[in-house]
C-alpha cells in the first residue's frame, strides 16, 4: 500500500496568518456558499408528496389531496403550489377553502384556478 503524501501544511498555508475570528468568518462564508443553492431549490421547487401534505393540513382528505395535486400537475400550476391555488380560486369566487377545494375536484374548475396563474384554460 502506498502511503499519502502528507501536504497540509501546504494547503493551510493561506490560513495560518487569520485570526480565529477570521476562520470563523470565512468558514460561515463557505457554508453560506454551499447551503445557498439547496435553499433555492427548496424555494423554487416542490414535490406532489410535499404539495398533498399541505392540502392534508388545510383539511383535505388524502383522496381528495391527491385528486388536487394531480389535477395541478396536468395543467402546469404545481409549481405555485396546490395549497395556493385552492386558496387562490377561493378569494376569486368569495369561497370558503374546503368549499373551493371540492369544487377543484372538477376539471372544470381547476381549469378556470390554473387560468389565475397563467395555467392551462
Amino acid at each position: 500500500m502506498q502511503r499519502r503524501e502528507d501536504d497540509f501544511s501546504e494547503r493551510r498555508a493561506h490560513l495560518q496568518k487569520l485570526s480565529d475570528e477570521e476562520l470563523k468568518a470565512r468558514f460561515w462564508s463557505l457554508t453560506q456558499q454551499l447551503v445557498d443553492p439547496l435553499l433555492e431549490m427548496g424555494k423554487e421547487n416542490t414535490t406532489p408528496a410535499i404539495e398533498r401534505s399541505v392540502l392534508l393540513r388545510m383539511g383535505f382528505s388524502s383522496l381528495e389531496a391527491k385528486a388536487i395535486v394531480n389535477g395541478c400537475m396536468e395543467r402546469g400550476v404545481l409549481g405555485h403550489g396546490a395549497g395556493n391555488v385552492v386558496y387562490r380560486y377561493a378569494k376569486q369566487n368569495g369561497l370558503e377553502i374546503r368549499e373551493a377545494g371540492l369544487e377543484l375536484l372538477v376539471p372544470e374548475h381547476l381549469d378556470e384556478a390554473a387560468a389565475l396563474f397563467g395555467g392551462a384554460k
